[in-house]
């Protein structure tokens, strides 16, 4: 099963950006679709992105769409979030995740394989 570190969380003033990785170990990353998740203080974890495993396909949250990125370099097991125009709501632990199965209803229940232990980040206002 896949390993998964993240990091490049921080504290960013609203309208700010800022890049989130998340590394993968194992020799299969390519075969795995991977995303994104965040959990706000006193929320509930909430969906926010996931790219099949060839990166030609993408799903987001329509909170963070037109604004966050998601892309892969499977040369580097790793997946980034670009993130910008950041809002104060965008607050939260952001925890990277990997299934070998790319289905929006799925990623969206958070029923996966892999997760990693989340990176926080912080927009002030």
């Amino acid at each position: 099963q896949v390993q998964l570190v993240e990091s490049g969380g921080g504290l960013v003033q609203a309208g700010g950006s800022l890049r989130l990785s998340c590394a993968a170990s194992g020799r299969t990353f390519s075969s795995y679709a991977m995303g994104w998740f965040r959990q706000a203080p006193g929320k509930e974890r909430e969906f926010v992105v996931v790219i099949h495993w060839s990166g030609g396909s993408t799903y987001y949250a329509d909170s963070v769409k037109g604004r966050f990125t998601i892309s892969r370099d499977n040369a580097k097991n790793t997946v980034y979030l670009q993130m910008n125009s950041l809002k104060p709501e965008d607050t939260a632990v952001y925890y990277c995740a990997a299934d070998r199965r790319y289905l929006v209803a799925q990623w969206t229940q958070g029923l996966l394989d892999a997760w990693g232990q989340g990176t926080r980040v912080t927009v002030s206002s």
